[in-house]
């Protein structure tokens, strides 16, 4: 029985291959038509690079892919999916890809809303033991989960299907990640109330204020919590203090400004908050490895090479 599991698998797999690497022939990202579902392809092993991974899944069909949250080290491939609950700034590296076997891999991102709607409307199983508040986890892939993902890209050879059915697939895909070993994390999230609910909202006005000071007092009253309350909670689901969380969004803001408006790094550090550039320019060179002149005509050489 447990042959004829893993050949499934295998199959499915195989099909799910094929379908993001025929979407993806032409580059290596493909925001698809499908809303929040992206495929993605490489075919050699990346740079670590920084990123702030959504409220999502990432499912691997061939090669591997590992994510540093803080000092953690998130490793997913074909058996393995990434889940993240909530923003979360990391640094992301491909490292399994070639030419021949090129990784590929999709993401589809979800909201909060959508899984409290599922909760509110389901009579869903209790959730699997869960020993970790992490906003990040992996996950064992399953086989409802893989075909339910290639039914989504099937409706890419059909977008007049893709408005009645896609709503119905990924409400599918959340289904199973709410009843799968990862479930519990997504309904601490969407449970009212909750303490990573108010830790998740501190999150979001985090990354739309980051270039205002940061008052710790005042962001754990607005999540009902005290201070250290709710230091450790965020710690326990970002791996990150406030203060490191708040730092990491203004520090890659600032790189987006220069790279794709080409501001200078004082203007930019002013821009993002920060009021000493030459503060900016240490804290900036330990986040990115290269102080910021450095750093930004490499990503440019870089771009150009492509």
């Amino acid at each position: 029985m447990q042959d004829i599991e893993n050949n499934r698998m295998e199959v499915a797999l195989e099909a799910l291959k094929k379908s993001i690497a025929r979407w993806t022939d032409k580059s290596d990202r493909f925001d698809t038509a499908v809303p929040g579902l992206s495929l993605f392809r490489r075919e050699e092993p990346t740079e670590p690079m920084t990123g702030m991974y959504e409220p999502s899944i990432c499912l691997v069909a061939q090669g591997a892919k590992r994510v540093l949250l803080g000092d953690e080290p998130y490793v997913y491939d074909a058996r393995h999916y990434l889940i993240t609950s909530v923003h979360l700034p990391t640094v992301v590296q491909v490292i399994e890809a070639s030419r021949e076997r090129p990784y590929l891999g999709l993401r589809l991102t979800f909201d909060q809303r959508e899984i409290a709607q599922l909760m509110a409307d389901s009579n869903l199983p209790p959730p699997r033991t869960q020993q970790s508040s992490r906003g990040m986890a992996t996950g064992e892939v399953t086989l409802p989960l893989v075909t339910a993902f290639q039914r989504l890209i099937d409706l890419l050879g059909q977008q007049e299907d893709i408005p009645i059915l896609a709503p119905i697939i990924q409400r599918e895909i959340i289904y199973r990640l709410l009843v799968g070993d990862q479930g519990a994390r997504l309904r601490q999230i969407a449970s009212a109330g909750s303490q990573s609910q108010q830790i998740a909202r501190a999150i979001e006005w985090l990354k739309g204020n980051f270039t205002r000071p940061l008052r710790i007092d005042d962001l754990a009253a607005q999540a009902r919590m005290s201070s250290s309350t709710f230091h450790h909670h965020f710690r326990s689901m970002t791996a990150l203090s406030p203060l490191q969380y708040q730092k990491q969004l203004r520090l890659q803001e600032a790189r987006r400004l220069m790279l794709a408006e080409h501001l200078d790094a004082a203007t930019a550090a002013f821009q993002v908050g920060y009021e000493s550039p030459s503060q900016f320019s240490r804290e900036y060179g330990r986040l990115f490895g290269a102080p910021p002149l450095r750093d930004i005509a490499k990503l440019r050489q870089m771009v150009t090479a492509e």
